[in-house]
């Protein structure tokens, strides 16, 4: 496919999505099937071949912008496991069908993750959050709509700081809030009733992929018999695991740990940045999802429930 043939919207919503302006999976699943549903409805393809091919291309290109971000290659497994036809205008409106319900389906997933999320909360708890996830967010909104009130200790995640959102977003809520430095976390656990995080992938195992630092964070908390609660809807799910791929693990750029000025000072040395780190299901003690809470150990079965286990990717060429 040209890129001349690219909807700009399909620009748009890659880069951000590259640069992160667009975070949060359910945000990156959203934006990718409307990238998807803009080709379709701008595409000049004269074939329903032709179509397809671009639709295919569309989502290989969004597939490259976060190769760690699960909720992506779901998105489009979504809309190009349903779209089809034998004229140009069969697979356009299937296409355009498919992102409407894909986007339904998330309306209404994060409400019914965050009620089944509030059960584990009780009233007068204490959490302590990694990181900025809104289903992890959802639960807590959930347990303040049932009259709980909750306290949070908000890691700042660095070195993007995205616990300063998370921050803002509960104070919203009405949770009393207090931030700690990421290496703080051990010096305050005693005070912590849950871990509550998210997920950007959960492996077929029950492995957890999330912003570095999770996978530490975990450890501490099983020491500290403090239960860790993973907020992770079924867009979060990798199936490409149950076929024994490993989930990529994606380095960010070595600027965001430090800026030029810093490393001309500092001298020549290397820099690593990995985005996220992975927790194995034996620290965890739930998955919260739309579908329930599981135990890491037993995802797998609604993962074959939700997705198969079929190695055909839809965006690969037939």
């Amino acid at each position: 496919m040209d890129r001349a043939d690219l909807q700009p919207r399909v620009r748009d919503v890659a880069g951000a999505i590259e640069t992160m302006e667009t975070r949060g999976a359910a945000n990156i699943a959203d934006a990718a099937a409307d990238a998807l549903r803009a080709q379709a409805d701008g595409s000049e393809a004269e074939t329903a071949a032709a179509l397809l091919a671009e639709l295919r291309a569309v989502a290989r290109l969004l597939l490259a912008t976060r190769p760690t971000a699960v909720s992506l290659p779901n998105a489009c497994r979504y809309v190009l496991r349903r779209t089809g036809g034998d004229s140009v205008e069969a697979v356009r409106a299937s296409a355009v069908e498919s992102v409407a319900e894909f986007r339904a389906r998330l309306e209404t997933a994060q409400r019914d993750l965050g009620q089944v999320g509030a059960n584990r909360l009780r009233d007068g708890d204490t959490i302590m959050t990694h990181c900025h996830s809104t289903d992890a967010l959802a639960c807590v909104e959930a347990a303040v709509d049932d009259g709980k009130a909750l306290t949070a200790l908000v890691k700042e995640t660095r070195p993007r700081k995205q616990g300063h959102i998370t921050a803002r977003e509960l104070t919203e809520l009405g949770v009393d809030v207090t931030m700690v430095v990421d290496s703080a976390a051990r010096r305050y656990m005693n005070e912590v009733d849950h871990v509550l995080v998210g997920a950007d992938a959960i492996a077929a195992d029950g492995s957890v992929v999330n912003k570095i630092g999770t996978s530490g964070l975990a450890v501490v908390a099983r020491e500290r018999g403090t239960p860790v609660v993973v907020a992770a809807g079924t867009l979060k799910l990798d199936p490409a695991t149950m076929t024994g791929n490993a989930v990529e693990i994606e380095m960010r750029e070595e600027s965001e740990v430090l800026d030029e000025t810093e490393r001309e000072a500092i001298g020549d040395i290397s820099v690593e940045n990995p985005a996220f780190d992975v927790t194995p299901p034996r620290y965890v003690d739930a998955i919260v999802t739309e579908r329930g809470q599981f135990p890491p150990e037993s995802i797998v079965t609604l993962m074959r429930e939700l997705f198969g286990e079929g190695p055909t990717e839809p965006w690969q060429e037939p």
